[in-house]
C-alpha cells in the first residue's frame, strides 16, 4: 500500500545502531545535538523498535527523524536524492532523464506560504523531524566510521534536509495515464472494445474518445518524461530488469475495523496490512513517539514524519489504497513558427520555461530545460509535429501535502480532528478508523480533479482549454461511513463506491483491483459475530482462495493418465498453502490458462499494447461462461484448453519438483528471496547477504487476504517467487493497547552486521505475531537497551 517510487529502485537499505553488541555503530556520539530543545529518552526492545520518551511534542518528532537517519540513511537519501533530481551527481549520467523528471514535479509555488498554512504545532513538528535528520548526518560525515557501507562504496556524502523540501516534494505517480494512451492508440485501431478485457471499467461506464482528440498521433512518446517517472531505474550502471506490471497490478491492502457490538470484548479491533513490494528492510520502520500530548506507535516511512499505519491513545488507524484518477494528459498544438506557444481557449500561450542544473559525476553538469503549461509540467515536446503533453495532477495543487499529513493524523484525537487531517492528504487512500468510545469509521481521502463536462479522464484530452480541470473538489466529495449499520468495515482496494454515490458526477475512478480478496474478509466478519484478536490475524493470513475453487470447478474429466492429479486438485480445500500439492498444481493451470486465454482472445495485433494478463474477473467470468470467442461450439473449446493446460502444468511440475505429486508443494516454488537491490555491484553484493532463500517458503497468492505475489511473466526458475506482499501487519485492541499485535519482515535494519537485518523473517513465515508494547509499564519491561539524546551545550 503506498509504496513511493523511491521503492522503485531501493526496496531500501539502511544501518542501525539497534542493540547490544553492535559495535561498529555502538559508538555513536547522543548529545551535542543541534536543533534538539530538551534530552529525548529512548528505549528499544529485543527487535530493534525504539520507544522514544520526549519532554515536548516536537523534540519526539526530532527523535523520529533522528532515529529514521540512524537505521536507514541509505534508504533515506536514495530516496530524497531521487526526488530532488540529484542522482546523477553521484551515479553518472544514466540518471539526469530521472533528475530532470523529478525537478519537472517539484512544488513551484510559494512552500514557505505552504508551510505557514499548517497548524504551528505542525510545523514545528516538520523542522524538528528536518533537524533530527540533519544531526545524525552531522554525527555520520564527522565520524564516517558510522555511515552505513553503500556510501564509502559510491563515494557518497547524505544530503542534509531543509524542511521546505517537505512542501516541494511533491510527485506521487498513481494514475492512469499509461493506460490513457493505451486506449487512445486501441480507439485508433479500432479496437477499443478489447480494453475491457484488460482493465474492466468499475462501475459501468461508455467509454468515449474525447471530442477533438487525434487517437492515431497518440504514441508511448507522449508520455515523456512522466514515462520516466513511472518506469524502473537504472541500476547504477546496470538497467534493471523491465517492469512486467506486477507491481502495479498488486500493490494494495487489506484493512477491517469491526465494532463493539461484533466483538468479543466489547472494544473494537482494527486490523491492517499494506501489501508493498518485498525488500532490504521493508517498507515500514516501527516506532513509538511519546510527549506531553503525544503517544502514538506503529508503522512509518522513511522521510515521512510520524507514523502511517498505527494508534496513539484513543485512536487506531489504517490505509489502503483507494482508486481515484489523479493524473491526465492533455494534448497541445505548438505554432509551426514558434513551438513554445500553444493553442489554448481561442489564441496562443506561451509556455513557462526554467532553466536548472543538474550536477553529473564524471562529467560537466547539464544546463535542461523545463517547460510547463496551464495544466502544469510538458513532459514531451516534438515541435516537428507542432505537438506537446502536458499533465494535471492533484498532488501539484496548493494546499496538498504527502508528508506532512502524518502528523495531524498521528495528533488527532476524535472523528472530526482525524478527518480535518486528511483534508491535505494527497494519495489516494481509504482510512479506517477506531476510537475508545466505541465508534468505527471509513474515510476515503486524496486529491480529486473537478473535470470539465465531457471528460472521464480514461484518455488524454485535447489541450486548448475546453477540458481544463476547474479545481480540486473538497474532502467531502469523497465516501465515507460513520458506525455502519452492518458492524463492521472493510477494503481490500475493491470498487467501493456506495450504490448512491454520484459515479458520473464526481468522476473519481473507473479502475479497480479484482473483488476476491473483500469478498473472502466479507465472508469471514460476517459470519464471526464475537471477532477476536485472534481471528483478525487468522484472516490476515488466511490463503483460502474464492477464484481457486471457482476454477477448479470447472475442470472437466481428464485422460486416465492425468486421473491422479486431477484428484488431488479435486479433493483440494482450496486454501493456498505452502504445503499443499494442489495449491502448487492449481497456480501452474492458472498462470498457463492466463497466457491461453490471452492468446486465443488478444489479436497478435494487439499484444504490443495489451500484453496481458486478461484481467482475473474477466478471465473468470469466461471460462464459465464461455463464448464465440472460443468458437463454434465455446463449450467443447473451454473445456479443451483447460484440460490441455491441465497436462501442461502437470508436465511443468513434473520436471521443477518430480514425478509423485505426492512430493509436490507450493512452498517450494513460491519461495522468499531478497537480495540488496545494487547486488550487481559486487561490493555491494560482498557486503550484503541474501535474505531467505530456498528454505523460506510461503503460501498466498495475488488473490488471497495473505496476498503475496509473483511474476510468472519473467519466467525461469523464480517464475513463482514471492515478490511483494504484507511485511507490516497490525490488529490493533482498540482501548486495551497492550493487547495488540504486528510483524515488521524482515527487520529494522538493512545493515547485515545488525542483529535485526532479517530477524523478522521466521516469525514472519509462520505468522506468528508479537506484541505490539505501549504502556509505560509493558515497554518497561520489554526493554533490552537505553540511550539518551542530548541537546547542544548541555551536559
Amino acid at each position: 500500500m503506498q509504496a513511493t517510487r523511491r521503492t522503485v529502485l531501493l526496496g531500501g537499505v539502511a544501518a542501525t545502531l539497534s542493540a547490544p553488541g553492535f559495535r561498529a555503530r555502538a559508538a555513536a556520539p547522543l548529545q551535542g545535538l543541534k536543533g534538539l530543545g530538551q534530552p529525548v529518552e529512548i528505549l528499544e526492545d529485543h527487535w530493534g523498535v525504539p520507544h522514544v520518551r520526549a519532554q515536548s511534542i516536537p523534540d519526539a518528532f526530532f527523535a523520529d527523524g533522528y532515529l529514521i537517519a540512524r537505521d536507514r540513511l541509505w534508504e533515506l537519501d536514495f530516496g530524497h536524492r531521487q526526488s530532488l533530481g540529484r542522482l546523477a551527481e553521484v551515479f553518472g549520467p544514466t540518471f539526469v532523464p530521472s533528475d530532470t523528471a523529478n525537478r519537472l514535479v517539484l512544488f513551484r509555488g510559494d512552500a514557505e506560504r505552504e508551510l505557514a498554512a499548517f497548524p504551528q504545532l505542525t510545523q514545528d513538528c516538520a523542522r524538528a523531524y528536518v533537524a533530527g535528520i540533519n544531526a545524525r548526518i552531522a554525527e555520520v560525515i564527522a565520524t564516517p566510521a558510522l555511515q552505513p557501507p553503500e556510501f564509502g562504496i559510491f563515494a557518497a556524502t547524505p544530503l542534509h534536509w531543509n524542511v521546505l523540501d517537505l512542501i516541494r516534494i511533491r510527485a506521487e505517480v498513481t494514475g492512469n495515464t499509461r493506460t490513457e494512451i493505451r486506449r487512445a492508440r486501441l480507439a485508433a485501431r479500432g479496437a477499443l472494445a478489447y480494453d475491457a478485457l484488460i482493465t474492466p471499467l468499475e462501475p459501468v461506464h461508455d467509454l468515449r474518445v474525447p471530442d477533438g482528440l487525434d487517437t492515431a498521433a497518440i504514441s508511448e512518446a507522449d508520455l515523456g518524461l512522466f514515462g520516466v517517472l513511472q518506469a524502473p531505474l537504472p541500476r547504477h550502471d546496470i538497467r534493471a530488469a523491465a517492469d512486467d506490471g506486477t507491481r502495479r497490478r498488486n500493490e494494495g491492502s487489506n484493512a477491517w475495523v469491526i465494532a463493539p457490538s461484533r466483538t468479543a470484548t466489547g472494544r473494537p479491533i482494527l486490523a491492517n496490512d499494506p501489501h508493498l513490494s518485498f525488500g532490504v528492510p521493508g517498507p515500514r520502520h516501527v516506532i513509538h513517539l511519546t510527549a506531553p500530548g503525544l503517544d502514538v506507535i506503529g508503522g512509518g516511512g522513511a522521510g515521512m514524519p510520524g507514523v502511517m499505519q498505527g494508534h496513539n491513545a484513543t485512536i487506531a488507524f489504517g490505509r489502503t489504497n483507494f482508486h481515484i484518477d489523479q493524473e491526465d494528459l492533455f494534448i497541445l498544438r505548438t505554432k509551426a513558427a514558434d513551438p513554445l506557444l500553444y493553442a489554448h481557449q481561442g489564441g496562443w500561450k506561451r509556455m513557462e520555461q526554467v532553466e536548472t542544473r543538474i550536477a553529473v559525476r564524471g562529467e560537466a553538469e547539464r544546463v535542461v530545460s523545463l517547460f510547463y503549461s496551464v495544466h502544469g509540467p510538458i513532459v514531451s515536446r516534438d515541435p516537428a509535429r507542432n505537438r506537446a503533453t502536458s499533465v494535471s495532477a492533484t498532488w501539484l495543487a496548493p494546499g496538498a501535502n504527502g508528508l506532512l499529513a502524518n502528523i495531524g493524523i498521528n495528533l488527532a484525537h476524535d472523528w472530526p480532528s482525524f478527518r480535518q487531517a486528511l483534508r491535505v492528504h494527497t494519495s489516494p487512500t481509504n482510512f479506517t478508523y477506531a476510537d475508545t468510545s466505541g465508534n468505527i469509521g471509513w474515510q476515503a481521502a486524496g486529491g480529486l480533479p473537478r473535470r470539465a463536462p465531457g471528460h472521464d479522464g480514461l484518455m488524454p484530452a485535447p489541450g486548448d482549454g475546453r477540458y481544463d480541470w476547474q479545481g480540486l473538489q473538497p474532502l467531502e466529495a469523497l465516501p465515507s461511513s460513520f458506525n455502519p449499520a452492518r458492524g463492521w468495515f472493510g477494503t481490500s482496494n475493491e470498487m467501493n463506491l456506495p450504490t448512491d454515490y454520484p459515479v458520473e458526477e464526481r468522476r473519481v475512478s473507473f479502475e479497480w483491483r479484482d473483488g476476491f480478496r473483500h469478498e473472502r474478509v466479507a465472508q469471514v466478519l460476517d459470519a464471526t459475530p464475537r471477532a477476536t484478536l485472534a481471528d483478525s490475524v487468522a484472516l490476515q493470513h488466511d490463503t483460502f482462495s474464492v477464484l481457486a475453487l471457482q476454477m477448479v470447478r470447472l475442470l472437466p474429466d481428464v485422460p486416465p493418465d492425468l486421473a491422479a492429479e486431477a484428484a488431488v486438485l479435486k479433493a483440494w480445500n482450496g486454501r493456498v498453502d505452502a504445503s499443499s500439492a494442489a495449491a502448487a498444481l492449481y497456480e501452474v493451470w492458472w498462470t498457463r490458462l492466463e497466457r491461453a486465454l490471452h492468446a486465443l482472445i488478444i489479436p497478435a495485433a494487439l499484444h504490443d499494447l495489451l500484453p496481458g494478463p486478461v484481467n482475473a474477473t474477466v478471465q473468470l467470468s469466461l471460462f464459465q461462461s464461455p463464448d464465440a470467442r472460443f468458437g463454434a461450439d465455446p463449450v467443447s473449446a473451454r473445456n479443451r484448453m483447460l484440460v490441455e493446460q491441465f497436462r501442461e502444468a502437470v508436465q511443468e511440475l513434473r520436471k521443477r519438483l518430480g514425478p509423485l505429486p505426492a512430493a509436490w508443494r507450493w512452498g517450494a516454488l513460491h519461495t522468499i528471496t531478497l537480495r540488496h537491490p545494487l547486488a550487481s555491484v559486487p561490493a555491494i553484493a560482498a557486503a550484503f547477504p541474501t535474505v531467505g532463500g530456498p528454505s523460506a517458503r510461503s503460501g498466498g497468492d495475488p488473490y488471497t487476504v495473505m496476498a503475496r505475489w509473483y511474476s510468472p511473466q519473467t519466467g525461469g526458475t523464480d517464475a513463482y517467487a514471492t515478490t511483494g506482499g504484507a511485511s507490516y501487519l497490525m490488529v490493533c485492541d482498540v482501548g486495551d493497547w497492550d493487547r495488540s499485535l504486528y510483524l515488521n519482515f524482515p527487520g529494522q535494519s538493512a545493515d547485515p552486521k545488525s542483529p535485526h537485518y532479517a530477524d523478522f523473517l521466521p516469525v514472519w513465515l509462520r505468522g506468528a505475531m508479537q506484541p505490539l508494547s505501549f504502556s509505560t509499564r509493558n515497554v518497561d519491561a520489554a526493554t533490552v537497551r537505553r540511550m539518551t539524546l542530548r541537546p547542544e551545550d548541555r551536559p
